[in-house]
C-alpha cells in the first residue's frame, strides 16, 4: 500500500468514527488554492476542521507531529474561506487532528490540537 492509499484509507477510518460519534460530515478533501482540509464536520453544535494523518509505525514520529507550522497556517486560511464562502460566522470553531494506527486498528483523536 503506497502513502496515498494509506492516507485514503485513514480518511475513511476517520470519517467512519466520526459518523459513530454523532457528527454530522459536511465535506472531506476540501480543497483551494492555497491548501486542504480532511476532514470538516459538525459536532457538538461546533464546527471542526479536521487533519487526519495515518501511519504504519512511530518510527519517524508520532502522526501528529507531521501537522507543523506551515500546515496548520494553510489548514486555518482555507478554513477562513470556506466560512467566508458559506457564510459561517457565529459558530464556533475547533482544529483537530486525528491519528490513524493503521497496524493497531487504533485512532487518538486530538480535540483543539491547535
Amino acid at each position: 500500500m503506497n502513502n496515498i492509499q494509506k492516507g485514503r484509507l485513514g480518511e475513511k477510518i476517520a470519517v467512519n468514527y466520526l459518523i459513530d460519534n454523532d457528527a454530522s460530515i459536511l465535506d472531506t478533501n476540501y480543497r483551494i488554492n492555497s491548501g486542504e482540509i480532511d476532514i470538516i464536520a459538525k459536532l457538538n453544535e461546533e464546527l471542526v476542521f479536521i487533519e487526519v494523518k495515518s501511519r504504519t509505525s512511530i518510527k519517524f514520529g508520532y502522526p501528529s507531529e507531521a501537522v507543523n507550522y506551515n500546515k496548520k497556517r494553510k489548514i486555518i486560511n482555507t478554513a477562513k474561506y470556506f466560512m467566508l464562502k458559506n457564510n459561517l460566522n457565529d459558530i464556533p470553531i475547533r482544529f483537530d487532528v486525528i491519528e490513524v494506527y493503521l497496524k493497531e486498528n487504533k485512532i487518538n483523536h486530538i480535540v483543539n490540537a491547535f
